[in-house]
């Protein structure tokens, strides 16, 4: 094999026919990197409430909030998409731990509205400017009638909260574990897994799960993001990929946005477990 035919080589070859803009940032946490259109605002769709969890989980560890507290469902909270909220009618209560749970494993429009409500849009943005984050911003909340835009990010912050997840590093290293036991269960893993093998995921087939992933998703007309952490028994590394200027705004399971992301995910995966734990030699 020509050494010279990197990894990001093949991906930038595989992304070459895709009508669209791919922003990719991988980390294997052995000082390897790979940023692909790295630093371009992307529409972040529903991978803004990584954010809003973020901030949550640091207002807690400052004392401020408490995931104990009991908050409502009230009538400006009510948004359509995705979630089980809108089963419910307006005047249900949650405790924010379940309400932040809500926005993330099922990506719950309801409840980020409910949490946005609760830390304040503000104190949101402060915050993830405080985490280092300089290039994204929450703009409003989930309101498809009023807002065209919900969320601006780079695929590099986005892979920073994750890898400093995975370090115990982004609020404390317990609260790092209760994130990312939540992004663990996310229930949309539509793009990154899309194409991994059966066998390394299901514990049917194996004594063990291989490998398993935190993670948040979103998408809108605009955008088709995937990102988080990707476990496996070499260790985890980070992948994010984001997605803007295709063609087709229709939302559907082969959208050729998820199908090369998926691609090259797989691409990815393959390349980290033959190199036993590296995305380079």
């Amino acid at each position: 094999m020509d050494s010279r035919l990197t990894l990001e080589k093949r991906i930038e070859a595989e992304i070459k026919s895709y009508d669209g803009k791919m922003g990719i940032y991988l980390d294997d946490f052995h000082g390897n990197v790979i940023a692909i259109h790295a630093d371009e605002a992307f529409e972040t769709a529903s991978s803004i409430k990584t954010y809003i969890l973020a901030c949550l989980f640091d207002e807690v560890e400052k004392g401020n909030k408490s995931l104990d507290d009991i908050i409502e469902y009230k009538v400006e909270h009510a948004v359509d998409g995705s979630g089980v909220l809108a089963a419910l009618e307006p005047g249900a209560k949650l405790r924010v731990k379940d309400a932040a749970t809500f926005m993330i494993i099922v990506s719950d429009n309801i409840a980020t509205n409910m949490m946005i409500d609760y830390l304040g849009l503000e104190k949101i943005n402060q915050c993830i400017k405080a985490l280092g984050c300089r290039d994204t911003v929450l703009h409003n909340p989930i309101h498809f009638e009023q807002y065209d835009r919900l969320g601006t990010s780079t695929p590099r912050d986005y892979a920073s909260i994750f890898i400093r997840l995975a370090k115990g590093e982004l609020i404390s290293p317990r609260a790092d574990e209760m994130m990312l036991e939540i992004l663990k269960k996310q229930h949309y893993n539509s793009m990154i897994t899309k194409d991994f093998p059966s066998f390394y995921m299901d514990s049917d087939n194996t004594d063990d799960i291989l490998i398993s992933v935190a993670s948040k998703s979103g998408s809108m007309d605009a955008c088709r993001n995937d990102g988080g952490l990707v476990f496996t028994p070499y260790g985890p590394y980070a992948i994010v990929m984001f997605h803007k200027e295709f063609s087709d705004a229709m939302y559907y399971p082969a959208h050729p946005a998820t199908v090369f992301g998926a691609r090259v995910s797989r691409m990815i995966l393959d390349q980290f477990l033959a190199l036993e734990g590296r995305l380079l030699k």
